[in-house]
């Protein structure tokens, strides 16, 4: 179906499909009141499902009953979809949770999925931010086909998910309705995280700024399972209660929470924690997640805020910090540090985490751009390998001859400086700078020279190769 007609039939235009994710206000239970509830498959019972209203966790027992008082300041209930169910969602927004209001009974209705989930896919977008209509019309023409494309071509029985980890919009939450269109039409259920550019300013502090948000897409930190995965989106940005300030916390109540929600996830699972700010050098209690994450033996942590991509490994936990669905604020087809725009790629087997970077309107196998430049007597080669890792090699050759591995040095990529150097460009946005990275390797050579390739291997053995003329 084109896209027209998509949104003719499903009446996106106006918003209206998802005016019931919405709320206008959150009423509030009686501390002394108990919620009581059942999670089905429409015939029976869900056993050891877990139910929370984000400070309490709970979980059903063998009829799939639960039981919660929930904490007077708790405006939604939520439930932590369990492997092998299909996720909750309103044209693929999720929705497991139910917003509290005077009812003292809140009941979950699951559908199983058709086969196994262990091995399953996600994507991970990070700072879409779309400010004006203009800026939705570019994300709907090119990132939106890129993510039906790869979803196509997965096949009608992938399993696959997305993730958004925070600036949906630019402080413009009139386009929070634009943004969900693009994932309806992308087909495939989303999750949300908040970002700094999603709150709400001017109406108090960190406990009022996320109204907004929770009114469209419910709780700002919850769970979720796939497979042997288990998901959790947490909310790493603290309003400071003055206009645009913020700063990279966790707190106490989310930390509290997490800490009983992962009482009930083995040691060895796949974990995978998403939230905005990246944790390794901008969340300032960052020390205390890492102490309830220890003994878990494989954590990742995705991440986005920055506009530029960066693998960093803490104490054995792997932070994905993306390039962002915007680039530079979708001024240019990259990020301040030569990545292109795009989004992670993921694929779980079992307890096993691969993945790649997907750059929006090229192959999966772009993944190193490559410069060459006139010296005084020399030339020289400058390779972006914007997904390095440790685990990564990189390696050159001079006219088909292996040269061995090129000079890694931090550097500023070629084309951002093209595209963003200075006080007048780009013109769309002039505060936009390109960025020092250290996944640029660099070699000389003669001038001689008629071709150079580089080929970069990533930790999984996956080789790709880059050539330019000279």
């Amino acid at each position: 179906m084109n896209r027209k007609s998509f949104i003719q039939s499903m009446g996106l235009i106006t918003g209206a499909a998802f005016i019931n994710l919405q709320t206008n206000a959150f009423s509030k239970l009686k501390r002394d009141q108990t919620i009581t509830g059942t999670v089905t498959n429409g015939k029976r019972g869900i056993p050891n499902v877990v139910i929370s209203d984000g400070y309490s966790v709970v979980i059903t027992d063998a009829k799939g009953n639960y039981t919660l008082i929930p904490d007077g300041r708790a405006t939604t209930l939520f439930m932590s979809t369990p492997a092998g169910y299909e996720f909750k969602t309103d044209y693929n927004v999720t929705r497991q949770y139910e917003t509290l209001g005077s009812r003292n009974q809140y009941d979950f209705k699951l559908k199983a999925l058709k086969r196994n989930d262990n091995k399953h896919q996600f994507i991970i977008w990070a700072d879409p931010q779309v400010k004006t209509k203009k800026d939705v019309k570019e994300m709907m023409d090119t990132v939106v086909p890129d993510v039906q494309q790869l979803v196509k071509s997965m096949g009608q029985d992938a399993l696959i998910h997305g993730i958004c980890v925070g600036d949906i919009v630019w402080d413009n939450h009139a386009l929070f309705s634009d943004y969900n269109q693009a994932v309806a039409e992308m087909g495939i259920p989303f999750f949300q995280a908040l970002g700094n550019h999603d709150m709400d300013y001017r109406i108090g502090g960190d406990e009022t700024s996320d109204k907004t948000f929770k009114e469209v897409y419910g709780p700002t930190y919850y769970s979720f399972n796939r497979g042997k995965a288990h998901y959790v989106v947490l909310d790493d940005v603290r309003y400071l209660g003055v206009e645009r300030e913020y700063d990279g916390y966790l707190s106490e109540n989310q930390l509290s929470w997490l800490s009983k929600d992962l009482q009930h996830i083995a040691k060895d699972q796949l974990l995978i924690i998403n939230l905005h700010i990246p944790v390794h050098n901008s969340v300032k209690n960052n020390t205390e997640l890492y102490t309830l994450l220890e003994g878990y033996k494989n954590v990742h942590i995705m991440s986005g805020h920055t506009h530029y991509n960066l693998n960093k490994i803490t104490n054995g936990i792997y932070e994905h910090n993306h390039g962002t669905v915007c680039g530079a604020w979708w001024t240019g087809p990259i990020c301040g540090d030569g990545t292109p725009r795009g989004y992670g790629v993921y694929e779980v087997n079992g307890t096993e985490l691969k993945w790649y970077y997907k750059s929006t309107g090229f192959d999966k196998n772009k993944q190193v751009n490559v410069y060459v430049d006139t010296l005084t007597n020399q030339k020289r080669a400058i390779a972006n390998v914007w997904n390095w890792d440790p685990e990564w090699s990189v390696e050159y050759f001079l006219d088909d001859k292996a040269m061995g591995a090129p000079e890694q040095q931090k550097g500023y990529d070629p084309l951002a400086v093209q595209l963003y150097k200075g006080d007048h460009m780009p013109v769309k946005r002039s505060f936009v700078e390109p960025q020092k990275m250290d996944h640029l390797f660099i070699a000389h050579f003669s001038p001689e020279v008629k071709t150079v390739k580089v080929v970069a291997t990533d930790r999984f053995g996956e080789k790709y190769t880059a050539v330019v003329s000279t």
